[in-house]
């Protein structure tokens, strides 16, 4: 297996993580009828002035629909740019994006340094969204980007009853996605119906044979979320797993 990273979402104080924060956030706009109607062209158009920005420390972009001309410099005092950009050619560190069509797809491969893709099972990753990043990364005569997988575990004792709670609790926190259409692709690409089959429950050895499908299908870092749905035990026990992944266990 090639060298691969490992971490979970640390969130202690919260029930829920990141990436909960995110579909609340998500939540809200769907609700109130937020749509972009040229969603692959916004993020392009962000993605091109984002990395001025993150490299120069400034930017004069003036797309079709976004505009980045910061009057001021965007630059951190005392930071130095170019230690940013030695380090992303050594390690294709980020801009990454989480995004799992094909058109968003080929848009990170071309400008970003990575993809976050959530409840992309190992099949979806390795027969779909990391050869499309790298392709497209190809065509641009860029680096391959880092596909940094977050990945829902639950760590339970193995007793039967543990692991069922935890699938209900699973399938009750998952629910909201199955109704969204770019993940509902995303989960079809991986052969199964719903979120909740996305979600990896199980003791430590099966959550942990599980977790290593996703290196093997081209993750290049593994990320647990998800991993109090369960409760603070089985947080602490995911959070212990990721630890000893990380150290080659």
């Amino acid at each position: 297996m090639a060298e691969v990273t490992w971490g979970v979402v640390l969130d202690p104080a919260a029930s829920g993580n990141l990436v909960d924060d995110a579909v609340a956030q998500a939540r809200q706009a769907v609700a109130a009828g937020v749509r972009s109607a040229w969603p692959i062209a916004v993020l392009r158009e962000f993605l091109t002035a984002l990395r001025a920005l993150l490299e120069t420390g400034t930017a004069d972009f003036h797309g079709e629909l976004l505009t980045a001309a910061p009057p001021l410099s965007a630059a951190v005092p005392g930071a130095d740019p170019t230690v940013g950009r030695r380090a992303r050619r050594r390690s294709h560190r980020p801009r990454a994006r989480r995004r799992d069509g094909p058109q968003a797809l080929r848009a990170t491969g071309e400008l970003a340094d990575g993809a976050l893709p959530f409840l992309a099972g190992p099949r979806a990753l390795g027969e779909h969204i990391v050869p499309t990043l790298t392709a497209a990364a190809e065509r641009a005569g860029r680096p391959a980007p880092r596909v940094v997988a977050f990945v829902p575990a639950v760590v339970t004792s193995g007793a039967a009853a543990a692991a069922d709670a935890a699938r209900e609790a699973a399938a009750e926190q998952t629910a909201f996605y199955d109704r969204i259409p770019s993940y509902q692709r995303v989960i079809a690409l991986e052969g199964v119906r719903r979120a909740a089959e996305l979600v990896v429950v199980g003791d430590e050895e099966r959550a942990a044979a599980e977790a290593r499908r996703y290196p093997d299908a081209g993750a290049t870092e593994i990320v647990f979320s998800q991993t109090g749905l369960a409760g603070e035990e089985s947080r602490l026990r995911a959070w212990r797993l990721a630890g000893e992944l990380a150290a080659g266990g």
